[in-house]
């Protein structure tokens, strides 16, 4: 059982991991979350000190017992606890005071799903569900906490349904999905911030007294901070030490914060960001709170990466393409931008064919009148100026040179200047009489509408059915603002933020199940909406607009501590680059971007043959390395290149037997110390050959001893290591 219930003690158990929690007095408590301790009550750890100004509950005579100073599963708002909290209710006699109180529990066979929502599903792995009931009985307010417990994974997810059962309505104010509080504070915040072409870079800070945190009031999850944080001891390394992960399954604003309080607890929470969040719900109602998928590892940060890959890929993912090989493809966007026709894409096709490139993506520009980025959008008609005798006569010509074909999509935005706007200025999010705010020349479709959305679905319907279309890049490429939908009334303004979202998973789920032949593959200006909540269905996501290889090393680096390599969308692109212009070698951008799901940003035709040829080979590597590269174990085998002169990071087969090695160096040096990198996952007492040498060493010698690089002759080279256990 990974579910043992003991008297008034609940443990949920995980192969490696103990996560604990207990009611007493009519509260539910935390009492662990950490290495297996068995079903050992953890509440002995607990102390009772009478702190001022730190009251006590009603009928409560211990002055020692307060809720501002205990570990607390799932905290309500103004009942002497003044930390953070899960849950503000505004009743309406203006009141905001929650006191909940544990009432029941029952436990599931197989994992819960949510409503609307995505969340990890139990696929062929063995879950079960804890389901608590909290109760408010003075305001009616229930509060039902669910657990799903993924035991070979070591994933234990956190979600939570609010449910009115009075007979007034009342508002939430705020609604996170968890809380998980700590004893301690000798810990560091672990966040990965960053910008529109640098996604995902971490930053790690030592807790400290009050509140820090990260999130996204943007309308997307956002290219400025991910919805996934760590929390670790301060000595933990990629090898050792302990670590929590906390993965928000949702794409839009979030708030993730950890306050250390004034005994020196830490409290981690995690939700929907609560600005501009206003819910109402009407007797009998209820709000369900996306899903936080958490993780513990005593062996260091890789081990949590490792989770997270393996329960990313095997129960978030799904459809055909969940484990599928999916097509090495080309997009004409760096190649062309806007000035493209069927005859250069035709161009284009003939010599991706020629060196074994599987499929042809045709970017924007394609449909209404689109020859910049500043009208068009909304209008998903066929430009038969551009492609004269339509899709099809294209989508045929590609299909008969022998690739696939994929097209781009921007479903939710309009322009101004398209013929939808014109028709339809109410489906755009924007406030009556209030001036606007423009992205790109662009503007927000109201996703919470089932109109709007029901009219891009046919649209886009008609276009996918028109021809072989076998990919769709979907992109969204500016974050919301003027946050106001037509169709609710004042009151409800404060769910649009939210309903977009659910808006958005309903017609992804829609358009994913009546074209389940398609590879949907995410992107949000790049990595601007890089979350679990969209692999859920989009089994891949552009990581970045940055296709600049040696910028992709830290964003991939910091991407590769949640997210695996299977969803991470990455091309090799033309040098000078057009983000840096920075000029690299065919050989680094290729094994940069092997590691993810590989293609070519460019325009193959001006390539030389010297180059043509690398692709050959870098095709033919690609599948050779496939399984090991989208399935193997993912280690990090130095920092993201801050302080190492090299970036490196290693694969190994699920049963180690085989291994790749990639490393880019990163500056050259006169007279050079000699660099070594140190390998991980190996069997410690077989036998490897090195591919390529007379080399045959033992798995502990490469993990101890490690590799010793050779001497490179220019900055950015790389070097790959392929190991194969001897027979």
């Amino acid at each position: 059982m990974a579910i043992i219930c003991k008297d008034n003690v609940i443990t949920l158990k995980t192969k490696n991991s103990v996560y604990q929690m207990k009611e007493d007095r009519g509260f539910l408590f935390h009492t662990y979350y950490g290495p297996n301790v068995g079903d050992t009550d953890m509440s002995y750890l607990w102390r009772t000190i009478d702190r001022g100004f730190s009251g006590n509950p009603e009928g409560i005579d211990d002055r020692g017992f307060s809720l501002d100073t205990q570990l607390l599963e799932y905290p309500g708002y103004g009942t002497g606890d003044y930390r953070d909290y899960c849950l503000r209710v505004v009743y309406p006699d203006g009141s905001q005071v929650t006191n909940l109180k544990y009432v029941d529990h029952e436990i599931l066979e197989g994992k819960y799903a949510l409503e609307g929502l995505p969340a990890m599903y139990q696929g062929d792995e063995k879950a079960e569900t804890l389901k608590i009931t909290l109760r408010d009985i003075h305001r009616h307010v229930e509060v039902l906490l669910y657990y799903g417990v993924f035991e070979n994974l070591d994933i234990i997810t956190r979600a939570c349904k609010v449910i009115n059962q009075g007979e007034e309505s009342v508002h939430l104010r705020r609604a996170y999905s968890m809380c998980l509080d700590f004893h301690q504070k000798d810990m560091d915040f672990i966040q990965f911030y960053g910008r529109h072409a640098m996604e995902r870079v971490m930053e790690r800070s030592p807790l400290h007294h009050g509140i820090q945190g990260v999130g996204s009031r943007r309308g997307y999850s956002s290219h400025q901070y991910n919805p996934f944080v760590m929390l670790a001891k301060h000595d933990t390394t990629e090898d050792s030490g302990w670590c929590w992960g906390s993965c928000f399954v949702y794409s839009g604003n979030f708030q993730a914060e950890a306050e250390v309080s004034q005994a020196n607890n830490t409290r981690l929470t995690m939700g929907i960001h609560d600005t501009q969040f206003d819910f109402l719900l009407e007797p009998g109602e209820s709000f369900t709170a996306p899903e936080v998928m958490l993780s513990f590892s005593s062996e260091g940060m890789g081990k949590l990466s490792r989770n997270y890959h393996k329960a990313i890929r095997r129960n978030i993912c799904r459809g055909k393409f969940k484990n599928a090989r999916r097509p090495i493809l080309i997009n004409n966007w760096e190649a062309t931008y806007f000035g493209f026709d069927t005859d250069k894409l035709l161009e284009i096709a003939r010599e991706a064919k020629n060196v074994g490139i599987e499929m042809l993506v045709m970017d924007d520009g394609w449909f209404g009148k689109r020859d910049d980025d500043n009208s068009g959008l909304g209008d998903w008609v066929v430009n038969e100026k551009k492609l004269p005798g339509g899709l099809k006569r294209l989508v045929d010509g590609v299909n008969e040179i022998g690739l696939k074909f994929g097209i781009w999509f921007e479903p939710e935005m309009v322009s101004e200047d398209s013929d939808l706007y014109r028709e339809h200025p109410d489906w755009a999010l924007k406030v009556p009489g209030h001036s606007l705010t423009r992205g790109r020349n662009q503007l927000v479709l109201d996703f919470s509408r089932e109109d709007v959305r029901q009219y891009i679905f046919d649209k886009m319907s008609e276009i996918l059915e028109s021809a072989n279309i076998e990919y769709v890049k979907w992109d969204a490429n500016r974050h919301m603002t003027d946050v106001w939908s037509a169709m609710l009334p004042a009151e409800r303004q404060g769910e649009v933020f939210h309903r977009y979202i659910l808006g958005l998973y309903d017609f992804l789920e829609k358009i994913t199940q009546k074209f389940p032949d398609v590879l949907f593959e995410g992107c949000s200006g790049g990595g601007g909406r890089f979350d679990a909540g969209m692999m859920y269905y989009h089994p891949q996501i552009w990581c970045s607009d940055d296709t600049d290889a040696i910028e992709r090393l830290r964003i991939q680096y910091g991407t590769s501590f949640a997210y695996p390599v299977s969803t991470v969308g990455s091309h090799v692109s033309v040098c000078p680059n057009h983000q840096t212009g920075r000029s690299v070698s065919m050989k680094t951008r290729g094994v940069v971007a092997m590691s993810g799901t590989f293609g070519y940003e460019l325009d193959i035709t001006k390539m030389s043959e010297e180059d043509k040829n690398v692709v050959r080979e870098q095709v033919e590597e690609f599948k050779k390395y496939y399984d090991l590269i989208q399935q193997g174990d993912y280690y990090r085998l130095s920092d993201d290149g801050t302080k190492s002169n090299y970036v490196a990071w290693q694969f190994v087969s699920e049963d180690q037997k085989e291994s790749l090695v990639n490393v880019v160096v990163l500056r050259t040096k006169a007279n050079p110390p000699f660099q070594f990198v140190y390998l991980r996952g190996l069997k410690a007492e077989s036998l490897y050959h090195v591919e390529g040498t007379e080399l045959n060493l033992t798995g502990a010698a490469l993990m101890n001893g490690g590799y010793l690089l050779p001497v490179v002759s220019d900055d950015y080279e790389a070097v790959q290591i392929h190991l194969v256990e001897c027979e």
